[in-house]
Formats: structure tokens, C-alpha cells, sequence
């Protein structure tokens, strides 16, 4: 049992990940473009990569280490206001979410940050694995800056852990290359990300990448009109990942790496 308590924000992923990845065989949106292995391959090496980093951003800050210290320290938004714990709950994971979103439009809109997302948006097939493709570099600005959120707000232990694991899974979900009965997947994206929604984010048109920016909730494209409802090319014949790149280069890692580093429209 301490074992499950101390590891359950690997193990609830791991198993939603097996889940997803055995519908993904029985039931699949959309053929491949890309053979499994090399892809798969890239992808386990990115989540490997970022999590010795994980392990070394510890001894600088990281989300539970952000929670302790605001409560240490009383500091932060629900640390200073008397709220019941389920109140400053909710409000804590919505806020957390909208600020994910906010990162995910401003990581679209310059540059530099662009040539770092850009590596996850190259990926020329979307499935569970897509999860895990996002460059080192990233995951450090991503790390410090959802712990900064966690310390302004005063985000419970807890809560903070959770919030890792809801949003885990919800982009496990979202990246899967599943089939979802139309009518359940219309009433489902009223309130979270699903498939046929975010895919439309990762097609090659550069208004639709520039569209769908949410991971689990799907208010805050409704709220700041970023909703894209369907492809343009409809889901049979859209094209996945970067015009510049509709050939075998994002599935190898080395390439994968290395592309922040080269000329990225």
C-alpha cells in the first residue's frame, strides 16, 4: 500500500497509458503514416530524457516542492483567504488548467518558444505516446513555470499532485488515436479535450495549429474564441505534423532533438 500511495502519480498514467494504447489496436480514428517502432522508440526516449531531468529540477523547484514551501511559508492566493478545502479545490484546478492553456498559446505565438513546441507538433501521427514527445527544454519551462503558479496561488500538496495526474491524463486521452461514437464525443468536448478536437490543433494548417490550445478543459477556447470545431480537410484526410516535415525525420530521435536548433518556420 505505501508503495501504491507514494508512486500513484506514475502508476495511474502507466495504467491509463496501457489502456489507451490497447484501444488504439481494437479501435483506431485513423490509419498511420509512420510505422509504430521508430516513433514509439523517439517517444520513450523523450519521456526517459525528461524525467532524469525531472529528477534533477528537484534540487531546484518542482510542483510538490513549490506546494510545501507556500505552505510552509502561507503564502500564496488560497493561503491568505478562508475557503472550504473542495472550494479551494476546484478553483485550484481550473486556474491551474486555464494557466496550462495560457502557456500552450503563448509557447504557438513567439519564436524561440515556438522552436521548442514545435518538436511535439512535428510528430507526424498522433496516439498515446504523443504525450510524452516534448523537447527537454520544454519540460524545464513547463516545470518552473506551473511551480510558480502552484506558489502565487498557495496550491495544496495534494491538489498540486493531482492537478499532475489529471493533466497527464487528459493528454494521454486527448493525443490517442481512438474512436469515439460522434454523439458521446459532441456532449464529451462541451467539457473536456477529446480526440477528434485536438486533433485538429496538430494538422499542418497553420490556423488550425493556431486553434484548440486546450490539454483538459475545453472552456478556455470557447471563452477566448479558439475553438476550431473540425478540420478543414475533414478527419479522413488531414495531414498530421509540419508541412516541412511530412517525411520519416520526426520519427528518429536524434533528428527529434535536435530540431529546436534548426531553421523552424
Amino acid at each position: 500500500m505505501d508503495f501504491i500511495t507514494n508512486n500513484i502519480a506514475l502508476i495511474v498514467p502507466a495504467i491509463l497509458f496501457f489502456i489507451l494504447a490497447v484501444a488504439e489496436i481494437f479501435s483506431p480514428r485513423r490509419p498511420r503514416n509512420l510505422p509504430r517502432k521508430w516513433r514509439w522508440i523517439t517517444h520513450f526516449i523523450f519521456l526517459g530524457t525528461n524525467n532524469i531531468i525531472g529528477q534533477l529540477l528537484v534540487f531546484i523547484i518542482v510542483i510538490p516542492t513549490a506546494a510545501n514551501w507556500a505552505a510552509d511559508n502561507q503564502f500564496g492566493l488560497f493561503n491568505l483567504i478562508n475557503l472550504p478545502w473542495w472550494v479551494e479545490a476546484l478553483m485550484a484546478v481550473i486556474l491551474l488548467d486555464f494557466a496550462v492553456w495560457f502557456q500552450h498559446r503563448i509557447m504557438h505565438r513567439y519564436p524561440l518558444l515556438w522552436r521548442l513546441h514545435s518538436v511535439h507538433h512535428s510528430d507526424r501521427d498522433l496516439d498515446v505516446t504523443s504525450a510524452l514527445r516534448f523537447h527537454p527544454l520544454e519540460l524545464i519551462l513547463s516545470t518552473l513555470y506551473k511551480s510558480a503558479w502552484v506558489v502565487l496561488l498557495g496550491v495544496p500538496l495534494l491538489v498540486a499532485i493531482f492537478f499532475e495526474i489529471w493533466l497527464n491524463a487528459c493528454a494521454m486521452f486527448n493525443h490517442s488515436n481512438i474512436k469515439l461514437p460522434k454523439k458521446f464525443d459532441r456532449v464529451l468536448r462541451l467539457f473536456i479535450v477529446t480526440p477528434d478536437m485536438h486533433i485538429v490543433h496538430h494538422t499542418t494548417n497553420m490556423d488550425e495549429q493556431n486553434s484548440n490550445y486546450g490539454f483538459a478543459l475545453s472552456l478556455w477556447d470557447r471563452i477566448f474564441q479558439s475553438y476550431n470545431g473540425q478540420p478543414r480537410q475533414g478527419h479522413d484526410k488531414l495531414k498530421i505534423g509540419l508541412t516541412e516535415a511530412q517525411n520519416e525525420a520526426p520519427s528518429k530521435p536524434i533528428w527529434s532533438l535536435l530540431q529546436p536548433f534548426r531553421n523552424v518556420n
